[in-house]
């Protein structure tokens, strides 16, 4: 088995995703009572399609105006989902938000919190045509833009940690539509809080990782006291950017706010950078060059300080932090599959986590050696 097929098997390990035929009569009922007359003209699963939430794409008739249209569905509790809660109306309300103040996120028409209509809540978004670097086979597998120049690809970082820069300077919603710290904590502090409580609740049946443990323990013993705050993407990596443009090298839409929360603008900035080390990683381990030349750490960081002033800080930490991260979250994928008898536990539960060499190395201070 190529390492491919491992993160393929990992991330893919059973489908909570109902058929269109399922909803089409039940959305049509639904579209028609907030715009008499409203058809629905298609109705189709993306290739692709998430675990975390899923995705329907729709044609639908207004009068004489058609529209392409996104619905993202929360998954039912019997699918056991990825994360614990999914608070779509939130999600919406982030969207309109950052949307107002000039971020690319697709328009939010319609949500429902009723799941009574397709069996779970639901948001409605206007449809963007662009390109999406693809989770899986992974963009740097060789199949996403073979021909792309150096520049090309420098045109198209440069604008994505401008993206980043541009979320960070719109104030954060009111209303509590995201996760803030308690009186006295660090939204650091709270970060590290929320992702030990989702650790706990993923390992609850299963016993834990010994590996997560000390990576958490690690992540709060060497916590950074910095106590500023930003409104942070939560999911900041170019798998959640849509590109088109003249070159197609400019982002047109910002996709899964899901994690929005505040915090250090590191925390958006950790998680860029880490995720491409992720996908470039398997590439390596594939035998495959990946993309070597792109999105490195410190042009990432000189972008950003370019475009804001703001030089990022102890980025040794973010990094390695948003590999614990990660590792919590491809636990839960793994467990997940486990409770869907698509895989077996094994027997170090360490396995279950793909990337456990990085963050070992990342732990030791010894990732970036090996680094370009």
């Amino acid at each position: 088995m190529t390492e491919s097929d491992t993160f393929a098997e990992q991330a893919r390990p059973a489908s909570s995703q109902r058929t269109p035929d399922e909803v089409r009569a039940q959305l049509q009922q639904w579209f028609a009572a907030r715009e008499p007359g409203a058809e629905v003209l298609d109705l189709h699963l993306p290739e692709g399609n998430g675990m975390s939430s899923e995705t329907l794409l729709a044609a639908v008739r207004f009068g004489d105006e058609e529209r392409r249209l996104v619905i993202r569905v929360a998954p039912r509790p019997e699918s056991d989902p990825v994360f614990p809660t999914y608070d779509l109306p939130a999600q919406f309300a982030v969207m309109r938000h950052v949307e107002s103040y000039g971020v690319a996120a697709p328009s939010c028409l319609w949500v429902e919190e009723d799941p009574a209509v397709i069996g779970a809540p639901f948001l409605v978004m206007d449809r963007v045509d662009g390109d999406v670097p693809p989770d899986v086979m992974p963009y740097t597998f060789g199949a996403w833009r073979p021909d792309s120049t150096d520049a090309d690809l420098r045109e198209l970082a440069d604008a994505s940690v401008d993206v980043i820069a541009t979320i960070h300077a719109v104030p954060a919603p009111a209303d509590g539509l995201i996760p803030t710290p308690e009186p006295g904590e660090t939204a650091l502090a709270a970060h590290l809080r929320r992702l030990r409580a989702f650790y706990d609740w993923a390992a609850q049946k299963h016993g834990g990782a010994p590996l997560l443990d000390r990576a958490l323990a690690w992540a709060e013993d060497n916590l950074p006291p910095h106590a500023d705050q930003v409104l942070n993407w939560g999911d900041a990596r170019i798998g959640n950017l849509m590109y088109g443009g003249p070159a197609g090298n400019t982002p047109v839409a910002v996709l899964d706010w899901e994690m929005a929360t505040v915090g250090p603008c590191e925390l958006d900035l950790g998680w860029f950078v880490y995720l491409h080390r992720f996908f470039q990683d398997l590439a390596e381990l594939a035998g495959l060059p990946g993309l070597p030349g792109f999105l490195r750490r410190q042009d990432v960081e000189r972008r950003y300080a370019d475009r804001t002033g703001h030089v990022p800080r102890d980025m040794d930490f973010y990094t390695a932090y948003a590999a614990i991260v990660h590792g919590v979250i491809m636990y839960r994928i793994q467990t997940r599959a486990i409770d869907f008898g698509a895989a077996v536990a094994p027997e170090n539960p360490d396995d279950m986590i793909l990337h456990r060499a990085s963050i070992e190395k990342l732990l030791a201070g010894t990732y970036w050696e090996s680094v370009v």
